[in-house]
């Protein structure tokens, strides 16, 4: 029951239901402040408790002040939690942890259960391993099955023994995807009230959901975690980034274009740890499934979250989705009582302000390593050439003969790296490829394949390409893989289906694929050229991340693209054509075929959008969704409220973070002797530190698999193995392109070992065993953004677990930093302006950390002494942001703070 201390407590009738809602306008300032901001101080209004949200705290929100830094700490009360499997798993694993850790300290094990809704969506297992074939889909689904038993046994158990707790099972479609299409409320009613739909995802593309008007963002699991168990997530009232949309996207360009740009701009201007929220009379002429598209970028743009206010359009798409009519009535009717309904004219007061004239928006790409990088696209061919030179060699740069010897020059007439290799095909024909070559064209993830118009306008230019006769060529792997099932029947209703399958993209399976890393391997012929010769060949997908190393092991370069120009591309072969000027093919009769030749129009695709998307389509698809398929439905599970381990088990393991726990926490200790396990450099993503992608036999988690008797095409990827711990240790900082600075000259996960004598070059995880065996400490340096990337929560355990107690860095990113903290572990920052290198440290110092003591007496210490043994001192930002943060800390990590806070109520 809420505190009520504002009288804010009041009824909403809609039609014949009577809702508890609480009143903004009983705060004072209320109805200047950003969409955003009042639906935080509506969850404030609400869960006003006196104690850990008070009136102090709605009063702050009311009293907002734009320009000032975040300074004020409030308590947010996510309405749910969603999940997908990959970061799932593990928090099902520790929830069964947790169960057992409850009962050998004397608690009851059923206290640990899910307080607020939570829905899993199992989307990040499928591998498009086949391809180009009718069978690929069904092929697809028995690998995964085959793969992931034992996980999906241990999910149908976790959806049986927890309450609130419901699983979609697979071939279902994308977390975020069916988040908007079916899981969203809008508005939630729980308990007799209404208020806000909210949420915290353990996947940072939640934000996707932004664009139904619904606050919510990704967190690591760690923190899923205990916002499911009824911990508020600590928080800073963020600065409020106005984004104004005035005009309307010119004809030619894609919700694509539109995203690109803005993250483009957005990355530029600095908005890691505020919020964006769009305004303006442009707004209006933004689709949903576009605000969708944008909204699903804040990851990579940096926000914390970037929403649409609800308007009309809002309330089309919960209708078109087949939202019941008091629900929409409810969303409508709430919105507009409580002031969240979008008025185009109006200005709330923001912190700053970015403006947008969306018809100077143009058709571009993103590449080849980093979504920010946009290119436009008339010019990506040049940017290819200039580009491609950082992954090819010395030799084939200046053009001297590389070993071993060709006749083959090694530059083109347009000085561009060229290295022709012939590549002979399963039916014995023969083709070459060389730099640039498009291996990998795939239509996936949620932040296009949500949108009915780039995905109608991709089987649009499919249709005209095939009707002129061009074919993909031979060396691209394409696959279809849909965030929701609803694409595919729109797709046969309008016929298009047929002319998709004949260019290769047949439906591969509902699931993020090539996005995440499950791109499946290149055919074999092409792979054993690619490597053979060392080619910088290329990915175009329509995805939202395209970090190095992520889509494929043998692909270098990565490039976003809408879905109609991964079509292109695939037809194209290669970045080094130029698909604005350049022919694509030639049709029946040899004439040269264009871009522009098989470009659809704007009243084309809008005509088959409106012809073949319908409200009984969502209604079909949605209508059961959490029974699955037989399949699913035929495993067997074991029964109980605590989990039955299977020792043997290389997939679901009981983890190590509460052995010896007790009541009470250990004092917080200094850090004393401590060696760098590495020295990063700037932009080190968590796509770097977490263990992703396929696993390597050479490697230590490949030695792992090996030795538990698993065969090396049964080893799965990191993602599958999330709920192993054993595994996902061996993979921390394991990512193929990793530079550690401490291993000079080395790529992967190496570090050197100081154990050793002369501290000879060794693999991560087996120095870290070498240290913590020594009882030697270790920290992390890095640089600028360390940690960007997608919430994962196995890039802070994976560093815990490697006995990592410090990490020293120039920035974070926001999600990464409060995760280490969850994990026990100290995120520092250098002194503004300071770095390792202008501190002159190499990463073979020994470190010592004091002053983190001081946490002990109640309070955080704003710097700490950071000291080596080669006489560099200098004074370390503490980078704990909040109290709560802080009890985090104190405990050793959020699970056990949690842990211990249920058993002592």
């Amino acid at each position: 029951m809420s505190a009520n201390s504002f009288d804010a407590r009041s009824t909403l009738q809609v039609g014949d239901e009577s809702y508890e809602i609480f009143r903004l306008d009983k705060v004072e300032g209320s109805a200047r402040l950003p969409y955003s901001l009042k639906v935080l101080l509506e969850n404030l209004l609400r869960t006003e408790d006196g104690a850990n949200i008070t009136a102090d705290h709605i009063r702050a929100l009311g009293n907002w002040e734009p320009s000032a830094q975040p300074s004020q700490e409030i308590q947010f009360t996510p309405a749910r939690v969603i999940m997908q499997d990959f970061t799932g798993v593990p928090c099902v694993v520790d929830l069964a942890t947790m169960r057992e850790a409850v009962k050998e300290l004397g608690g009851d094990p059923a206290r640990i259960n899910p307080l607020a809704p939570a829905e899993l969506v199992i989307d990040h297992s499928v591998i498009a391993d086949r391809f180009g074939t009718p069978e690929a889909f069904t092929q697809n689904v028995e690998l995964e099955y085959g793969r992931n038993k034992e996980r999906y046994q241990f999910l149908r158990w976790g959806q049986t023994a927890f309450d609130e707790f419901k699983v979609v099972p697979p071939g279902t479609g994308i977390v975020h995807q069916v988040n908007i299409e079916h899981l969203a409320r809008t508005v939630m009613v729980r308990n007799g009230q209404a208020y806000p739909d909210t949420l915290v995802g353990t996947d940072s593309h939640t934000t996707m959901v932004n664009g139904l008007g619904v606050l919510g963002w990704g967190v690591g699991g760690i923190e899923a975690e205990a916002a499911m168990l009824g911990q508020p997530v600590s928080m800073l009232i963020p600065r409020v980034v106005g984004f104004k949309l005035t005009g309307s996207l010119p004809t030619g360009t894609t919700a694509t274009d539109l995203v690109l740009t803005i993250t483009e701009m957005l990355r530029k201007h600095g908005v890691v740890g505020k919020f964006v929220e769009f305004y303006g009379e442009g707004v209006s002429s933004i689709p949903l499934a576009n605000r969708a598209t944008i909204g699903n970028m804040s990851p990579e743009f940096g926000s914390t979250a970037a929403i649409f206010p609800i308007d009309g359009e809002t309330i089309n798409y919960l209708k078109l989705t087949g939202r019941s009519e008091q629900q929409l009535a409810l969303v409508e009717a709430y919105a507009k009582e409580q002031g969240l309904w979008l008025d185009p004219a109006a200005e709330p007061d923001f912190s700053e302000k970015l403006e947008l004239d969306l018809s100077t928006v143009v058709p571009s790409i993103a590449g080849p390593k980093r979504p920010q990088d946009r290119i436009i696209l008339a010019e990506a061919a040049e940017r290819f050439a200039q580009d491609v030179r950082n992954y090819v060699s010395e030799d084939e740069e200046t053009g001297k003969e590389s070993f071993p010897a060709s006749d083959a020059p090694a530059v083109n007439h347009n000085g561009v790296p060229t290295k022709p290799t012939p590549v002979i095909a399963p039916d014995g024909s023969q083709y070459e490829i060389d730099h640039g070559a498009v291996t990998v064209a795939a239509i996936t993830s949620c932040t296009n394949t949500s949108n009915p118009y780039v995905m109608v306008a991709a089987a649009l230019v499919a249709k005209k390409a095939v009707e002129k006769g061009l074919t993909r060529k031979p060396w691209v792997k394409t696959t279809l893989a849909p965030g929701s099932k609803v694409v595919m029947d729109y797709y046969d209703r309008a016929g298009l289906t047929p002319y998709l399958d004949k260019l290769g993209f047949n439906l591969v399976g509902y699931g993020c694929t090539t996005c995440i890393g499950n791109s499946g391997p290149l055919p074999e012929e092409v792979s054993k050229a690619v490597n053979e010769a060392d080619l910088a060949v290329t990915s175009v997908l329509s995805g939202n991340r395209n970090f190095e190393g992520r889509i494929n092991p043998d692909v270098k370069m990565n490039y976003l693209a809408s879905p109609p120009l991964v079509v292109a591309y695939a037809i194209a072969g290669s970045m080094k054509v130029d698909i604005t000027k350049d022919a694509l093919g030639t049709d029946q009769d040899g004439n040269p075929v264009h871009l522009a030749d098989i470009w659809p129009s704007e009243k084309e695709v809008e005509e088959v959008v409106a012809s073949a998307i319908g409200q009984e389509m969502f209604a079909s698809s949605y209508s059961d969704v959490f029974a699955g398929d037989a399949q699913w439905q035929a495993l067997p599970i074991p029964t109980g409220n605590t989990f039955e381990w299977d020792p043997e088990s290389t997939y679901v393991r009981k983890p190590p973070y509460f052995e010896g726990m007790t009541m009470e926490p250990a004092p917080v200790q200094d850090v004393t002797g401590a060696r760098v396990l590495a020295k990063l450099g700037d932009s080190v993503t968590t796509d770097h530190i977490s263990p992703a992608g396929a696993i390597k036999a050479d490697t230590p988690a490949g030695k792992y698999l090996t030795e538990h008797g698993v065969e090396r095409r049964d080893f799965n990827s990191y993602g599958s193995r999330r709920g192993n711990h054993e595994v996902m240790i061996r993979g921390t900082f394991a990512n193929i392109r990793l530079r550690n600075q401490v291993a000079p000259g080395t790529e992967g996960g190496y570090t050197r070992d100081f154990t050793q004598e002369g501290g000879p070059v060794s693999f991560i995880y087996d120095a870290s065993q070498n240290y913590q065996a020594a009882g030697i400490p270790l920290v992390i340096l890095a640089g600028k953004e360390y940690g960007s990337g997608s919430s994962r929560d196995w890039a802070a355990k994976g560093t815990a677990l490697l006995g990592v107690k410090a990490v020293i860095a120039e920035s974070y990113e926001r999600i990464h930093r409060s995760n280490l903290i969850g994990m026990g572990v100290l995120p520092l920052q250098f002194p503004e302006g300071a770095s390792a290198l202008s501190l002159g440290l190499t990463g073979e110092e020994t470190f010592s950390i004091t002053g983190v003591t001081e946490l002990n007496e109640g309070t955080t210490p704003r710097t700490v002494k950071v000291t080596t043994d080669t006489g560099v001192e200098f004074d370390a930002v503490v980078r704990i942001d909040t109290p709560g943060e802080a009890d985090y800390y104190r405990n050793g990590g959020i699970m056990q703070y949690v842990l211990r806070s249920l058993i002592r109520k």
